[in-house]
């Protein structure tokens, strides 16, 4: 059986400093907090979708030759994530958190994380209802 308990504990993280951001809003290193959370828990959720994609297929290691873009696709053709196109707008927002020293990049980040965080939690929990 997948153990997804790291995934789990990350999003906590996330929607921690996500709460913390509505008590301390101006606050840059709570902002700053969120969003390397973010940085992690998207790394996790993308290697849990992986792992377990790998244990629902046939041929394990077809997936390794699969691209970003193809992981994704197979999870939404699997239930486990329900748009691709907000995933592919979370790995360019990845992608972004390296210039976050730029304030108006970190703004930008930052506003998007609510949206992550439900999508992350809701494909935790596809996840645990799925493993095997």
């Amino acid at each position: 059986m997948l153990d997804f308990r790291s995934l789990g504990l990350a999003i906590a993280t996330l929607a921690e400093a996500l709460d913390e951001a509505k008590l301390r809003p101006a606050d840059k290193f709570v902002r700053d907090a969120g969003i390397l959370r973010f940085e992690y828990t998207y790394e996790l959720c993308v290697k849990s979708l992986r792992r377990q994609l790998e244990a629902m297929s046939d041929s394990p290691s077809e997936l390794d030759a699969l691209s970003y873009r193809d992981v994704i696709r197979l999870g939404v053709e699997r239930g486990l994530i329900a748009a691709e196109v907000d995933w592919f707008a979370y790995r360019e927002l990845r992608n972004t958190t390296a210039h976050v020293y730029d304030p108006a990049k970190a703004a930008q980040v930052f506003a998007k994380l609510p949206a992550f965080l439900v999508d992350a939690q809701s494909l935790y929990n596809k996840l645990m209802a799925a493993r095997t």
